[in-house]
């Protein structure tokens, strides 16, 4: 395996997915690409946690606008280059796609030839998936490229629980 693409999204599990998947490539030899899709702008409103995505410890969005799409692509480029220094490794590549998430994730690792897609699930309550639908559901099925699915269990809703 050659290329490992790096889906990661507005939750704070981001920073593990970032991690486990560099590993996985560093292991490897291969090249890696970050991915973000900026997709409904509900997302990056919630106050549940960073309105951004993980790596809080280092992410200062309080400077960046987030009520524009412009100002949510420097946001996230933002966040992805804080990811490769997090990571250790500049020469990591990364890109910012807007859209279905499923879909632009797949139409990315095909545009990379990515041999296999580092992805996490938040492991979210069954009528939430439901509803909602799950986006590595989605991968999963209408992938031709291996996933490499990193469970991340949504720590507010394992506290809501108890």
């Amino acid at each position: 395996m050659k290329k490992v693409l790096i889906a990661l999204d507005y939750d704070p599990t981001a920073q593990k997915v970032a991690e486990v998947g560099f590993l996985l490539a560093k292991s490897m030899g291969a090249e890696v690409l970050l991915v973000h899709i900026i997709t409904d702008p509900v997302f990056y409103t919630s106050t549940e946690y960073s309105p951004i995505m993980g790596l809080s410890g280092y992410m200062k969005t309080g400077q960046l606008q987030l009520d524009s799409l412009d100002g949510l692509k420097k946001a996230a480029h933002y966040f992805l280059n804080n990811t490769k220094l997090h990571l250790g490794d500049t020469t990591i590549q990364s890109v910012i796609k807007e859209g279905d998430i499923a879909e632009s994730i797949l139409i990315t690792a095909k545009d990379f030839n990515a041999d296999i897609i580092v992805t996490g699930t938040h492991s979210r309550r069954w009528l939430e998936s439901i509803i909602m639908g799950s986006v590595t559901e989605k991968v999963l099925h209408h992938s031709q490229i291996p996933l490499f699915i990193i469970p991340t269990k949504n720590h507010h809703y394992e506290l809501a629980k108890e």
